[in-house]
């Protein structure tokens, strides 16, 4: 059944997102992990980009983004973070840049409760503060760079499964990334409304599954999530990471065609699991955009300047600002298959 995902609503679906996202400028993504030096640059202002950790493909591309524009706009890009996801490293992180007198920090936060007393501090020393990627807490910040709308994002995930699994009954797991990701949180429970108000006979499985953003833990929990639940018709899957790890054990036990899986990823990272339907549709954004946007709108922020909903932002193109004037939004996901995943390069 889940083989009728591929109808004619799903496609057009595609077509709409990819067109919104897919013509922003992709460059390819880095190789290595994520270096903890500035982008060579005279610039005055100095812009600290802080992911939740280095060394993984999606925050590696996004620091290709942050450098680049930090190059294109004349100012100093620190992009460093922990190589773990750990909220006690991050603010470890934050401390050491609150020392160098950086005038903006942009974090993505592991744990956002937990980063806001040294946020606080920044700001008391006279350092804006942004959030990027995953929202800190909202009465520190002065700016928010988010990928896509949250609702938007989170719901469309469901219907995603749902056309993947071609029924809109049987049982479903939730397979996330750090259970303290405030982004990720968001996500799914815009997916379980969803599935609350359009799809009430699907049933959730359990308890969401941390993974850590660790692909061999979700990996292995997903191995155990199949074996415990013989009768599993499907898997929401959350992170950047946890979709890989899932597809893997998908593919291990050859389930592609009973186990249907929607996943945050990237194109690249997914294509293997894509062509062999152990992952049927990555849904992500262009994470070397985001980055770049990021420094753009944190060098707004530091001269004073405030963007405008429907700004035209060089190299990314009209933002959408949301109604509080300060989350800005870089713009609708795209949806990754194996028909696609090929003409991306991050």
């Amino acid at each position: 059944m889940k083989k009728l995902a591929t109808g004619l609503l799903s496609g057009m679906l595609v077509l709409g997102l990819l067109a919104g996202c897919g013509q922003k400028g992709a460059a390819p993504a880095p190789g290595g992990d994520a270096a903890q030096e500035p982008s060579q640059t005279s610039g005055s202002l100095k812009i600290a980009v802080v992911p939740k950790l280095i060394g993984i493909p999606y925050f590696n591309a996004s620091e290709q983004g942050a450098k680049q524009a930090g190059e294109d706009l004349g100012v100093e890009v620190i992009y460093t973070g922990p190589t773990q996801a750990d909220a006690a490293a991050q603010v470890k992180v934050i401390e050491d840049l609150i020392s160098k007198k950086v005038d903006v920090i942009a974090v993505a936060p592991n744990d956002p409760a937990a980063l806001t007393p040294v946020l606080k501090k920044a700001k008391a020393q006279g350092i804006k503060v942004m959030d990027w990627d995953t929202k800190a807490d909202q009465s520190v910040v002065d700016l928010s760079v988010q990928q896509v709308d949250d609702e938007v994002y989170g719901r469309h995930m469901a219907d995603l499964l749902v056309q993947a699994m071609g029924k809109e009954e049987g049982n479903v797991a939730i397979v996330t990334g750090g259970l303290s990701a405030q982004n990720l949180n968001t996500w799914i429970d815009w997916s379980l409304k969803q599935i609350q108000e359009k799809y009430p006979n699907l049933k959730i499985i359990g308890e969401k599954i941390g993974t850590d953003e660790k692909q061999q833990v979700a990996y292995q929990k997903t191995l155990d999530l199949l074996k415990a639940n013989p009768d599993l018709d499907g898997i929401l899957a959350y992170s950047t990471v946890a979709p890989l790890g899932a597809a893997q054990a998908i593919q291990e036990k050859g389930l592609q065609d009973k186990v249907s899986l929607i996943g945050v990823a990237l194109p690249t990272d997914s294509k293997p699991f894509l062509e062999d339907g152990s992952l049927d549709t990555a849904t992500l954004w262009n994470p070397v955009n985001l980055g770049y946007l990021t420094v753009a709108a944190a060098k707004e922020l530091a001269e004073g300047k405030t963007i405008e909903n429907g700004q035209d932002i060089p190299n990314i193109g009209k933002v959408e600002v949301k109604e509080d004037g300060k989350t800005v939004i870089l713009g609708p996901p795209s949806d990754f298959t194996k028909e696609n995943a090929g003409d991306y390069n991050f």
